[in-house]
């Protein structure tokens, strides 16, 4: 894996569309923690479970000053319908070139069937105020994540 997710480490910005128009800016976001999820496809069972719990702790999130992005390789047209479909309010940015999937050493090779192909790697980063990685979670298992997350979030 890449260095780039050392805690400590400054984490890589990006400059990406978001839902409801305009384009996030991890360098905008200094001075309040992150929360970037990042998970393979919109409208999937783990996906949908992952942003709903997110989405559920979304106020928990905003009371420690940590703001959440979910983040994956669909276009911003399927993460509107997403939100639209499950009633959610978080933010998802849209990767399509996989510039910042690439950045954060997620977009990498699965395999599933004997086939080979690239894919996102679900994880989580959570990024200090100063922008400085403070925990990585690797292959997350979506049941407790979110809780997991903001349980971290609180404490730093």
């Amino acid at each position: 894996m890449t260095d780039a997710l050392a805690i400590g480490s400054p984490a890589p910005d990006f400059a990406l569309p978001v839902t409801g128009g305009g384009v996030v800016r991890l360098s905008d976001l200094r001075g309040r923690k992150i929360v970037l999820y990042f998970y393979p496809k919109d409208d999937t069972s783990g996906c949908t479970r992952e942003a709903i719990d997110f989405n559920r702790l979304m106020p928990r999130f905003a009371a420690c000053g940590t703001e959440l992005i979910g983040l994956s390789p669909d276009s911003v047209a399927s993460h509107d319908k997403f939100r639209t479909k499950y009633g959610l309010d978080l933010p998802l940015a849209s990767d399509e070139e996989k510039q910042a999937l690439a950045a954060y050493g997620v977009w990498v090779e699965k395999s599933m069937y004997g086939r080979r192909y690239m894919g996102v790697e679900r994880t989580t980063v959570l990024i200090d105020a100063e922008g400085r990685v403070a925990r990585v979670w690797r292959k997350v298992k979506v049941a407790g994540h979110a809780e997991e997350v903001l349980k971290a979030a609180e404490e730093i």
